[in-house]
């Protein structure tokens, strides 16, 4: 996997194969971030990623300027892995070694994105407990996000909170927002 973009663009990060992973792709990741470019300013955003692995948003995020970046992640050695990266990059990431829902369940930060990456083959009530523990627990700040990473054979659309998706080969990212008080 490589940066795409920023101040580490083009540097190559190369994990160990007996992490349990799937990195988001180079060409998914640089597509999602071109939409979060439109939405926000990297450089003064906070952001929590779920289901981290090797960490491969939270670079991207970092590379891009953003600061308050917290990974969560319940493999100690994806957690090790993150760690040892940051260092070398020598950029600070908050890393939690969690399961990500107890984190969900006790967590208070909020945060404007909050990126989740499980695996493709959980079931799809595993999937609806990430947006429903994020909006029941107000974890997104004013006109903040929450994106999930899923198959295209996982549908998600049905969910509360879902806005939109964008599909990239057999990778989509779900949007989930609170709805607008604007008709109030």
């Amino acid at each position: 996997m490589r940066i795409v973009s920023g101040q580490f663009k083009g540097r190559r990060i190369t994990a160990p194969r007996k992490l349990p992973v799937r990195p988001t792709t180079d060409m998914a990741k640089e597509a999602l971030f071109n939409i979060l470019n439109n939405l926000y300013y990297l450089d003064s955003i906070s952001v929590i990623d779920l289901f981290s692995g090797t960490g491969n948003i939270s670079y991207e995020f970092a590379s891009r300027g953003t600061e308050d970046i917290t990974c969560v992640d319940g493999d100690a050695g994806c957690i090790q892995f993150i760690n040892e990266t940051a260092e070398t990059l020598n950029i600070e990431l908050n890393t939690i070694k969690s399961d990500v829902f107890s984190y969900l369940a006790k967590n208070k930060k909020q945060a404007n994105v909050i990126f989740a990456d499980p695996p493709y083959d959980f079931p799809l009530e595993q999937f609806s407990r990430i947006p429903e523990l994020v909006f029941k627990n107000n974890l997104l700040l004013p006109n903040g996000v929450l994106i999930v990473e899923h198959s295209k054979y996982t549908p998600l659309s049905e969910l509360e909170y879902f806005s939109y998706s964008k599909s990239y080969g057999n990778n989509l990212f779900s949007f989930f927002e609170m709805p607008s008080d604007e008709e109030e």
